[in-house]
């Protein structure tokens, strides 16, 4: 049986979204990922929140979500402008897939330093 003790918390234990474990993504991989969701058919949305909050409440919506957009520049400087404004927050990317109305992707673009 598993000593519960030493597992310690899971909220430290966490890693921040899909890729949290990666190292940060360059330019073209970011433009890649951007380009990926709107190849899904997902609209692209903006998150950003504190790290002492990114864990247990929804995020803060960044503007509204991307509907119809069909080019990855304009997401690529949403992003670039959230972390301008916020730049202690954490800032992620969701992929919105309103067929199925639930999120295809989510993942932390810049980590905050807050």
């Amino acid at each position: 049986m598993p000593d519960f003790k030493e597992m310690g918390d899971y909220r430290s234990r966490i890693t921040q979204e899909t890729f949290g474990f990666l190292k940060a993504l360059t330019w073209d991989e970011m433009h890649d990922m951007v380009a990926y969701i709107i190849d899904q058919g997902w609209v692209p949305g903006i998150e950003h929140e504190t790290p002492a909050e990114a864990h247990g409440h929804y995020w803060t919506l960044w503007k509204l979500p991307m509907f119809g957009v069909k080019d990855t520049a304009p997401v690529l400087e949403e992003l670039e402008a959230c972390h301008r404004a916020y730049p202690e927050d954490h800032v992620r990317l969701v992929g919105f897939d309103d067929y199925t109305q639930s999120l295809g992707t989510a993942f932390v673009v810049y980590q905050g330093r807050g």
